[in-house]
């Protein structure tokens, strides 16, 4: 069996830069269990695969661990194959996947991606997760995530998680945000419960973080920076019940995965 794979750096401008995603392109869904087996070769937080499907496309995604419901950087990875490789032409891909319909489309130099805003609500801070970062939040909320808001960009900068404590936790993983000092607001994702310890540039936790900076800032358009070693940008827009998420992607390799049965 041979697969077509592509590896891409979303939320990127320039290769080396934002987040790696690999993603394969399928004539028909294989089983789930070599899905899982080829994301755990590829030791990448996310491995998307997708299927022709009506006039859209099912998509999945896998992390060396399991499958998740929703990922930005690997949808966004999924239509730069589409639009740049695979000569699709229209304007926009439709995306039928665990978290409903998502749509990708063109974007200046870039792609615009409308994801589904998240439900977040505000609790106490148990007190395994202050344990975990060391630090004390000045608010906490939680949606698949939980989402520690501090009070500086250099808090979060600072942060020294313990991961193994951080796996203990019961979601799926820990989204920590902040003023910006340069742009909207800034933050890290922390995810090893999925073998990630951190991920470099995470589309998922603005679909979280965006609501919440929106409306603690009054304003519907704004600029998040994800402060891990890579780094990466991501424009959000808030429009009702969505999340636009603006970003570009870049190639860095192709392939092919031979599969000896």
């Amino acid at each position: 069996m041979e697969i077509k794979i592509y590896q891409i750096d979303a939320f990127a401008d320039h290769t080396f830069e934002g987040n790696p995603a690999a993603v394969c392109p399928l004539n028909e869904w294989v089983s789930d269990e070599l899905l899982q087996k080829i994301a755990e070769e590829n030791n990448l937080s996310e491995t998307a695969f997708f299927v022709a499907e009506d006039n859209g496309y099912s998509l999945r995604w896998f992390t060396p661990e399991d499958e998740v419901d929703l990922c930005g950087h690997a949808t966004l990875a999924a239509a730069h194959v589409l639009f740049q490789h695979l000569g699709y032409v229209k304007e926009s891909i439709l995306f039928y996947t665990k978290s409903g319909t998502l749509q990708v489309g063109r974007s200046g130099s870039g792609y615009s991606m409308s994801f589904p805003a998240s439900d977040i609500k505000p609790i106490d801070t148990p007190t395994e997760l202050k344990e975990a970062l060391g630090v004390i939040p000045t608010k906490t909320l939680v949606a698949f995530d939980y989402i520690v808001v501090l009070d500086s960009e250099s808090q979060v900068k600072a942060l020294t998680p313990d991961f193994v404590k951080l796996q203990a936790l019961d979601l799926r993983g820990v989204v920590v945000t902040a003023p910006g000092e340069e742009v909207d607001f800034v933050s890290r994702c922390f995810f090893p419960k999925l073998r990630v310890n951190e991920d470099p540039v995470t589309g998922s936790a603005h679909c979280e973080i965006a609501p919440y900076w929106a409306r603690k800032l009054s304003r519907n358009k704004l600029v998040g920076k994800q402060l891990s070693q890579r780094t990466g940008i991501v424009q959000c827009e808030v429009i009702g019940d969505r999340v636009m998420l603006l970003g570009n992607a870049v190639d860095y390799m192709s392939g092919i995965i031979t599969i000896k049965t």
